[in-house]
């Protein structure tokens, strides 16, 4: 798949709900992916241990009010999509976020992903 391909591909599923899908089929084994610093796995390493890492991200969530991803914005091996949510967290309460992701493709895989997004307070 081409990076405009897997972009689009990723967009279709996250907006569907089917991100633990988009992380199976998108994802290279070796993937990373990198939170802001001094987030809880900051640095994480593999497909596998990035399935984990959502899957915690999910199990701190109360419920989904609100998510949106925006068109992927593509040039060669790289694309970007913001996404918003309104999202009530068990610990944390009821918040907005908004995030810019980007993500490297290299071989029809997405090989690394990166959030940027205002620290909460």
């Amino acid at each position: 798949m081409s990076t405009q391909e897997v972009a689009n591909k990723l967009v279709s599923l996250c907006r569907e709900g089917k991100n633990e899908q988009a992380l199976n089929k998108l994802y290279a084994d070796n993937c990373t992916s990198r939170e802001m610093p001094g987030m809880p796995n900051e640095f994480v390493e593999g497909k596998d241990a990035i399935i984990k890492k959502s899957e915690g991200w999910y199990a701190s969530v109360d419920e989904i009010h609100s998510a949106e991803v925006g068109d992927p914005i593509v040039t060669e091996n790289h694309f970007s999509c913001i996404m918003k949510f309104d999202i009530t967290f068990k610990e944390r309460g009821r918040t907005q976020m908004e995030e810019i992701c980007v993500y490297t493709v290299n071989d029809g895989k997405i090989t690394a992903e990166q959030y940027f997004y205002a620290m909460p307070g």
